[in-house]
């Protein structure tokens, strides 16, 4: 419309048109973003917020509001840098719904920024993270992590299947830790599960992982999600010839849009065990020194996840809400949204010693 038409029109009428365009012309702005084209001036009444980088999609428009309380420091982070995954184990809650990996120099980038804001410790998972480049993605991470960043602690969360002994030659010098998730140690539970593996056997592939971890000296632990199908077992015997360094023993959680709900790729409500079920399991291995409990209260706040993205993943309220990527606005200002419970941390042991170096252990 011309605009010399509008000054025969109603003035409420005018104000509309007006609104209208400023708000076609906002968004036109929006989708050219990535392509760096950017107004000179701001139209009146419409704020540009920060570019999103054209790799991450942009958190919910509520969280671009700056928040003025003080950003915890990212102590320990949880990289989750693929969502891919040979396993289909039916609880998961960080589930395959994209196949988006960062180039590598960027994530490398992403995490010479968390150094920069206090990271000590960084662990690699997934999705499978062995899965990409045979592992040389990761390596090539965990070597960066401590050859150039030096941080105390490294560690990878794998389902183990995937690593082979020439990883370990390669860099098994540059990782403290590597956990490996066992949930029980009866290969059909496995398979009811979701971690058969066909003729492989998954416990047998864990025996042969620990050997590994001596002759590399790799701290060894173990990952086990107590639920429906293992909540009777008795592993006394079994994690005690393993001799982890740790057994973190995970209550099944239910995240909405990971593992329950409409958009959610897995149903996990069958796995779920009631907390008396969880304590039950616990006491049955009290015995076990190096046994170390995560209900889903301590679980749901305590932990630092950043996802393929690098945004922190908030999961206060049930399901997983993205922060903006800390490639685009920084760690300080990212980690507002992560809705991490310092104080919940370091209440569940989330701070140890992690550094094999300062572990001591007879190899």
């Amino acid at each position: 419309m011309h605009l010399g038409a509008l000054l025969h029109l109603p003035l409420a009428l005018s104000r509309a048109v007006l609104a209208a365009l400023r708000g076609r012309l906002g968004a036109l702005c929006w989708s050219l973003a990535p392509l760096s084209l950017h107004l000179p001036l701001p139209l009146p009444g419409w704020r540009r917020g920060p570019v999103p980088s054209p790799s991450a999609p942009p958190a919910p428009h509520r969280q671009r509001e700056q928040r003025d309380e003080a950003a915890p420091t990212p102590t320990s982070v949880n990289y989750h840098f693929t969502r891919q995954c040979n396993y289909k184990c039916g609880f998961c809650f960080h589930t395959a719904k994209t196949s988006f990996v960062l180039p590598l120099e960027e994530a490398k980038r992403g995490l010479e920024m968390l150094k920069e804001a206090g990271m000590e410790k960084i662990n690699f998972s997934g999705g499978e993270p062995f899965l990409q480049d045979r592992g040389e993605f990761v390596g090539q991470l965990v070597q960066f992590c401590k050859e150039e960043l030096k941080l105390p602690s490294v560690s990878i969360v794998s389902n183990g299947s995937l690593i082979r002994e020439r990883w370990f030659k390669k860099y098994g010098k540059y990782l403290d830790i590597l956990a490996i998730s066992c949930d029980s140690f009866n290969e059909e539970v496995n398979v009811l599960i979701g971690r058969g593996q066909g003729k492989k056997n998954h416990v047998e592939n864990l025996h042969k992982l620990r050997q590994w971890c001596r002759e590399y000296a790799v701290a060894f632990k173990i990952n086990s999600v107590i639920n429906r199908f293992n909540v009777e077992e008795d592993m006394n015997e079994q994690i005690t010839a393993l001799n982890p360094v740790r057994w973190k023993v995970f209550q099944c959680l239910l995240i909405e849009g990971e593992n329950s709900g409409d958009d959610a790729l897995r149903e996990a409500e069958k796995f779920v065990i009631s907390d008396e079920e969880f304590e039950q399991f616990l006491d049955r291995h009290r015995d076990i020194s190096c046994l170390v409990p995560e209900s889903n209260q301590k679980m749901r706040d305590s932990y630092l996840i950043l996802d393929e993205y690098m945004r922190f993943l908030n999961c206060r309220n049930g399901r997983k809400e993205p922060s903006n990527s800390i490639l685009d606005v920084g760690v300080e200002a990212a980690i507002k949204f992560s809705g991490f419970d310092e104080k919940m941390f370091l209440k569940r042991g989330g701070k140890y010693v992690w550094s094999k170096a300062d572990m001591k252990l007879d190899w």
